[in-house]
């Protein structure tokens, strides 16, 4: 609270330089369409376009989207790679810009609720810059051993992008439990990991980016032992109208100028406030993770539905 509280005259000044970049708008609220004309205003994804996964293009390939945009399966991770080449200097300052500090909120609030045990083995994928596996490595050390349990905590932190792995491996630098911690450059939809070999899974604000999230869904299912939990934070639908069209205005026409302005990066921001409204709402996120094999699954809304906690065991 106090870190949202200390930005918001940060945001303030930054009130009076959107009117410069006010002509970007326009590229946040224009797509093009197959004929070589333009929309306004895609608030929502085109029209007949799937929440997730891939489908058949006319010529036959697979394709998936990419924000807006429709590519081949092929394309997507070196396209999404790119992009988090880009942020991944300015990723944590980004966050905090973007959400007034809130993403700190949510996140202590998605530890709370995995309320991890010394000797937990977790898989955190898609983890680079650190921001959860630090969080569950300083709740581990207030928490007491469980009994049988005797084991050093493990956190393996896996994330297919190697300049986001750089920049949580120099975060952690000098920090008490950096020896519990490995790095790891690996896909979420291909595991380098064993079957059975973790106690949890976490992923936060990654799964929207994977080409296949069935594909995650079952690889987090594989490498979790019998009675593991699999626990997800991510941007979902807001379920108040009000607040639901404020969100759109905020996310579709000032997030990316925001990166324009702090980050030097407005179309990699506008992708990523595409991929949140291309992720399917919570009822159906909950669906895809049944279905690959978890039980016991539930949601919980994190300020209106902007973001969600989804959580399933492995039974």
């Amino acid at each position: 609270l106090n870190m949202a509280s200390n930005l918001q005259p940060a945001l303030r000044r930054l009130c009076p330089a959107l009117s410069s970049v006010l002509p970007s708008l326009r590229v946040c609220q224009t797509m093009k369409m197959s004929d070589g004309s333009k929309k306004s205003e895609p608030a929502t994804p085109p029209s007949g376009a799937s929440a997730a996964g891939s489908s058949q293009s006319t010529n036959g390939g697979a394709t998936t989207h990419f924000g807006f945009k429709t590519v081949p399966d092929s394309e997507k991770s070196n396209l999404v790679a790119q992009v988090f080449h880009n942020v991944a200097g300015s990723y944590d300052l980004m966050n905090d810009v973007m959400s007034g500090g809130v993403h700190r909120l949510w996140k202590d609030r998605f530890v709370q609720v995995l309320d991890p045990y010394p000797g937990t083995r977790i898989l955190d994928v898609a983890g680079g810059t650190g921001d959860i596996s630090f969080r569950i490595a300083e709740h581990m050390q207030t928490r007491p051993f469980l009994h049988g349990r005797a084991r050093p905590s493990q956190i393996v932190v896996c994330d297919i992008n190697s300049s986001m792995l750089a920049q949580g491996m120099q975060r952690a630098r000098g920090r008490s439990y950096a020896d519990s911690l490995d790095w790891v450059v690996g896909d979420a939809e291909d595991l380098p990991l064993p079957d059975a070999s973790v106690d949890a899974y976490t992923i936060a604000f990654g799964i929207r980016n994977v080409t296949h999230i069935e594909n995650a869904l079952r690889e987090a299912h594989r490498v979790l032992v019998p009675g593991g939990r699999f626990l997800c934070l991510e941007f979902s639908r807001v379920t108040t109208p009000l607040v639901s069209q404020v969100y759109d205005i905020y996310s579709m026409q000032v997030i990316p100028v925001l990166g324009e302005l702090v980050a030097k990066d407005l179309a990699s921001y506008q992708y990523l406030v595409e991929s949140i409204r291309r992720f399917p709402p919570q009822d159906q996120f909950a669906t895809m993770i049944r279905d690959a094999g978890f039980r016991n699954v539930t949601y919980e809304n994190l300020t209106f539905g902007v973001a969600a906690i989804h959580s399933g065991f492995k039974l």
